[in-house]
This record gives structure tokens, sequence and C-alpha cells, in this order.
């Protein structure tokens, strides 16, 4: 049954018609979780398109599974501006699939992030990222302070407004 659904979802992304992502003006939501070390949570993105193959946007994340009792709202938290090269059609890849590596400033760090986006349709789609940091406001983070400060995987829906 599992090889039938994938077959199926494979087979049926031939026809879809969609566009991750169209340019200037494009907007998207991304919804997923967030799963970096000793913590798991909730991520939310906004992006809006500014060119071509350019996108600025906002991330927050917010930890709900933390080892541990003590970390705090501050060491849980985090909120970041994004710029994004999105290089899908460079790369002469399907209308439905982009790729955007990029930058983001955040509360605790300057960063890099890398991710993919595989839209089934016009509104809705799925989409996995990486982030590390590139150089963090405490020179040695210690306990909690690595929160959000580290390397993160997220993953989740899409959706094109």
């Amino acid at each position: 049954m599992k090889k039938l659904f994938v077959l199926g979802l494979l087979f049926g992304s031939l026809f879809a018609n969609a566009q991750a992502y169209k340019g200037k003006g494009d907007q998207k939501f991304q919804v997923g979780a967030n799963i970096q070390d000793h913590a798991t949570g909730i991520t939310l993105f906004y992006d809006r398109g500014i060119g071509e193959n350019m996108s600025i946007g906002v991330q927050t994340v917010y930890l709900l599974s933390v080892d541990g009792d003590a970390s705090k709202f501050e060491d849980e938290f985090d909120i970041k501006a994004r710029f994004s090269a999105n290089i899908g059609n460079v790369l002469k890849l399907p209308e439905a699939i982009d790729i955007y590596p990029g930058l983001n400033l955040g509360l605790r760090n300057f960063g890099a992030h890398a991710g993919v986006r595989y839209f089934f349709s016009e509104g809705f789609g799925l989409f996995s990222e990486v982030g590390f940091p590139i150089a963090s406001y405490n020179n040695d983070p210690i306990g909690y302070e690595k929160l959000n400060n580290q390397f993160q995987f997220s993953i989740g829906a899409s959706f094109n407004l």
C-alpha cells in the first residue's frame, strides 16, 4: 500500500501545473516542525519575491519541547530576517521545484539556510530546510544559549498566498 501511495504521488506530480517560485511579488507562507539538538518546536515563515530570483522574509521559531526544565521564553523563541536566492529556474528544474539558499539575521546569530520547496498544486506544497549559524553574538554559547543557535532542520507545508 505504501508503494502504491508513493507511486501515486510521483505519477500525480507529473501532471501538476504548480509553480514553486514566480518572481517579484510572489508570496509564500510556510509552517512546519523545527528540529535541533535537545529541542523540537514549530516554525513559521513568510517570504516575498523582490526580483526574478530573490526574496526577503521573516522566520520565527518557538521550541515546544526542550530537554530539561530550566529554559525560559527567551531561550525558546527566535525571529529572523531572511534573504534567499531562488535558483530553481536557474538550475532548469521543473517549475514545481525551487531550491533556495540564503542568509538570515536573527536574535542570536547571523546565519545561513538552504531549502527546497515542491508544490503539488498552485496553492500547496512541501518544504524542507536546514539552517546554521555563521557568527553567533555570544562567542561561547553554553546550555540553553545554544537553542536556536545551532544546526536546525525544518520540514512542513508551504502555501502560495
